[in-house]
């Protein structure tokens, strides 16, 4: 298989997520009032008439009588009574939902933010979760309400929505666009069918304009086809099909803490979508970051929160230059389209810190740049932005000054040698001391009062201000021009160096983490080393949590003796469960004093991570999640080793145990053979000679006939796990084989009628005699065992068009529940049964080891016609000999 053709594999696991998770139908609207409810109500219906079992989870009728018609026939879900501020209000009962499994849940409006006290604050999250627990979902949504599309909704309606989905609901889901004409819409407007008619005249005169009415319709549409064309691109992918692909555009969105970045988010979401490309939300890291305000950085946070929730990746970088970090950052990443936000500077501001646009134009080669415009991003910043000065103290001013005074003293005292033309040199050690010690403020005061003590002491005329020579101003100049220079280049290495150390500490920290893990020889070593390691990085508590006897315990915690609260809990539960983050800074639960995030192997959580505070902050901040993302994924690396380790140790105990038990059954099954054949031989002649009438004759000839079945049985296992059969497959009358084991096995099954339904015109089939005789007798003996006394053994074959079933029941107490897996496993018997010592619980695993080696399949199951269980061989049609007859 070459590359081209290979599946790609972010396909498989697509369908991997998608295995057990109900399906999504989402009836997307234009606008308001084009019938999206009324259109999920008669899909249901039909869905209602076919049989599914269907419920109404919450439907907003909005008092529509067509509407209220259309809900009746429906069970309806009541909803939770809530009280906010001493006001009952009602929500959706998800709860209630989850107990009733239905096949179908229908659930309106989509976009709706729950009511306070929800245990989500979004009602796409509460579908996200009926989903995962494996029902389907109707549900109801506008245009405008897509979160990408929202600043370009707002942008022709003027009117913003605060209530907003992430796009990756639409992505998962199948959509049908429910759409009406303008004109329609609004002719339905006018007669008071979407809005009452005060509220309808406001509405026609602002957003339902008919040239607004026409672009939402177009981006309905457009919407709908993205979301199809993806789902037919992963399907192509899945079977490995020719069909048309991305052209490998790779997009770059550079954020931070202004506010205008979610919507240069949102723009490179839309251009990502036309052109099919993956996008990743950038924010650079430079020496202004580490002064960014709670409020900044939160804004930060939700920015690229908003970036991974619409489907991109996200990265945060340190730089010393925003223009240096995209630069390479896109070199790095083969980056073909730039998207960036220009805000209004002044000439001012420009002339002096230049412009990261222009420099990125003038800079990136062959990256197309989109430029929007940002607006005035620091008249709507919500605190100010500090200062990108290096802060100083009184005593930094205080200590420039006395280098100053101290150059002055040996200028006083070396002039006589080196005279005043090179008293000037003296003072500008303390100016650039000044400078790289303190920053630019105390140096530029060092400059200022050096020139100002070189002027008074030395220039004439002495102990006094002014400047008879013209040219000894130039000196002045020259001390605040070295002041400035030297202040911004130590500024600059100093900067340099606390990204260094910055990214060094953080390198640091996971090389470290990483040596602990790989030296950790159990979970709980593992779960102190996440604890301490991130407690000590985010200066926050650490708990690590386990689940023991289906409930999460603490294993691990910094500071020891922490402990958890019950919404905490609530929060560690849900995020074992579902997999995903919880608690504060996450959309579950954000009421909790913690995150927890899960510890996930292959798939698999096997853990929870929670970091806490005793403050109102947010455990991680923004700059910080990519450095906890990193510490989780080596601790999912570190556990799936441990995991592993426990599996291969106890693989190869019962690896060593299985070898023992085959080694036995071969020792004991041959060391008795021999006596075994002469003690049955002379059973026999003894009976021949003394009387075989004699019941003392028939119970030794009996018993040492079951002994050598035994025994023979355990010669059959040890062959089966050793893999040492030989087959002579040839083909065979299954009425003949059927016929000879019933035969062979008549003394065992005495007291029983046997019941032959075996066609004798069935094909014959390819399969060893002898393999097949061993299965038919051990099938007959096991019914003979289980069966009441008395009643007869059924023998029954029945051909369909893909196989042939030889089905061998009998009419006793049947099999345990639960038993039917376990039946043909070695040593398996029905505890407590009066025939389990008869057997040591072999003659089912030859059984199945016997039949699968001829390529047949085995299964156990009560009758249900009456009591009794029913054990069959199903030959696949491969296996028939077909006979053409000329």
């Amino acid at each position: 298989m070459t590359e081209r053709d290979r599946p790609e594999p972010e396909a498989f696991l697509a369908a991997a997520r998608a295995e057990g998770r109900g399906k999504l139908k989402v009836f997307l609207g234009a606008a308001p009032g084009v019938g999206k409810t009324y259109e999920m109500l008669s899909d249901a219906a039909v869905r209602l008439r076919e049989g599914a079992d269907v419920v109404v989870g919450l439907v907003e009728t909005h008092g529509r009588v067509e509407t209220d018609a259309m809900v009746r026939p429906f069970t309806v879900i009541p909803r939770r009574p809530v009280d906010v501020g001493g006001r009952m209000l009602a929500e959706m009962d998800l709860d209630a939902i989850l107990t009733r499994r239905p096949e179908l849940v229908l659930v309106d409006e989509l976009a709706h933010t729950n009511l306070p006290g929800s245990r989500h604050p979004k009602r796409f999250m509460d579908i996200d979760e009926l989903l995962e627990a494996g029902l389907d979902v109707f549900t109801t949504v506008n245009i405008q309400h897509i979160e990408s599309l929202n600043d370009l909704v707002a942008s022709f309606t003027r009117v913003r929505v605060r209530e907003t989905v992430p796009d990756r609901v639409l992505e998962e889901a199948e959509i049908e666009v429910v759409d009406l004409p303008p004109d329609e819409l609004i002719a339905r407007l006018q007669a008071g069918k979407v809005y009452v008619p005060e509220e309808a005249s406001r509405a026609l005169g602002h957003f339902f304009s008919r040239s607004n009415l026409t672009a939402l319709r177009e981006l309905a549409l457009r919407r709908a086809a993205q979301a199809i064309d993806a789902k037919m691109l992963s399907e192509l992918r899945a079977q490995s099909l020719a069909g048309p692909y991305a052209a490998g555009e790779r997009i770059l969105v550079a954020v931070s803490e202004w506010p205008s970045s979610p919507g240069l988010v949102r723009a490179a979401k839309r251009l990502a979508d036309a052109l099919g490309a993956r996008w990743t939300a950038l924010h650079v890291e430079t020496r202004r970051s580490a002064r960014l305000g709670e409020g900044d950085r939160k804004r930060l946070g939700d920015t690229l929160a908003l970036a991974s929730s619409l489907g991109g990746d996200t990265a945060t970088i340190p730089a010393e230059g925003v223009t240096d970090g995209l630069k390479r950052f896109a070199l790095d990443a083969r980056i073909t389209q730039l998207v960036i936000g220009k805000s209004r500077r002044s000439w001012w501001f420009q002339l002096r810190h230049g412009s990261v646009v222009d420099e990125l134009v003038r800079d990136m080669g062959e990256v197309a740049i989109h430029v929007l415009p940002a607006g005035d991003d620091r008249r709507v910043a919500t605190e100010p932005q500090a200062s990108v000065i290096d802060p100083t103290t009184a005593a930094d001013y205080a200590r420039a000054t006395a280098m100053v005074a101290l150059a002055t003293g040996i200028d006083v005292v070396l002039r006589p040698l080196i005279g005043l033309n090179s008293t000037d040199l003296v003072y500008l050690v303390p100016v650039m001391a000044a400078a790289l010690l303190y920053g630019l403020r105390p140096g530029l005061l060092a400059g200022l009062v050096a020139a100002l003590a070189y002027n008074f002491f030395f220039l004439p005329p002495v102990y006094t201000f002014t400047i008879a020579d013209p040219q000894n101003a130039v000196t002045v100049v020259v001390l605040l021009g070295v002041a400035v220079i030297t202040s911004q280049l130590a500024a600059r290495v100093r900067a340099q160096g606390a990204l260094a150390a910055t990214s060094a500490r953080q390198n640091a920290a996971l090389a470290g983490f990483a040596r602990a893990l790989a030296a950790a020889p159990d979970e709980s070593t593992l779960g102190q080393a996440l604890a301490g390691e991130s407690a000590m990085l985010f200066d926050a508590r650490a708990v690590y949590l386990t689940r023991r006897d289906g409930a999460l315990t603490i294993a691990a915690a910094v500071p020891p003796e922490d402990t958890l609260d019950a919404v905490a809990r609530a929060a560690a539960d849900w995020a074992f469960d579902r997999g995903q983050p919880a608690g504060r800074g996450s959309d579950t639960l954000p009421a909790a004093d913690w995150l927890f995030v899960p510890v996930t192997t292959g798939g698999v959580t096997r853990a929870v991570f929670g970091l806490g505070r005793d403050d109102s902050r947010d455990p991680v901040r923004a700059d910080q999640r990519g450095l906890l993302s990193a510490l989780i994924d080596q601790a999912g690396l570190a556990l799936a080793r441990i995991h592993a380790e426990f599996e291969m140790a106890g693989i190869a105990r019962l690896e060593e145990r299985d070898r023992l038990r085959s080694a036995l059954l071969a020792s004991v099954g041959h060391d008795l053979r021999s006596p075994l054949t002469t003690v049955v031989a002379t059973a026999a002649d003894l009976a021949a000679r003394y009387g075989e009438g004699d019941p003392a004759f028939a119970a030794l000839t009996g018993e040492a006939a079951r002994l050598q079945r035994f025994v023979t049985n355990l010669l059959d296992m040890a062959r089966v796990e050793a893999g040492a059969l030989q087959l002579d497959v040839q083909p065979i009358d299954l009425t003949d084989a059927v016929a000879s084991a019933v035969h062979d096995v008549r003394p065992a099954l005495i007291g029983h009628a046997i019941a032959l339904d075996v066609p004798p015109d069935l094909p014959l089939i390819r399969a060893d005699a002898r393999l097949l005789h061993h299965c038919l007798i051990n099938l007959l003996d096991n019914a003979g065992k289980f069966g009441a006394p008395g009643t007869p053994i059924g023998v029954a074959a029945v051909r369909t068009l893909d196989a042939l079933t030889l089905r061998v029941i009998d009419e006793g107490p049947g099999l345990p529940p639960g038993f039917e897996t376990s039946a043909f496993d070695r040593f398996a018997r029905i505890e407590g049964s009066d025939r389990a010592r008869e057997g040591a619980g072999l003659g089912l695993a030859i059984v199945k080891g016997f039949a699968e080696a001829m390529g047949f399949t085995v299964h156990a199951a009560n009758r249900v016609d009456r009591g009794g269980a029913a054990f069959a061989l199903t030959i696949p049609a491969a296996l028939l000999v077909r006979v053409d007859v000329g």
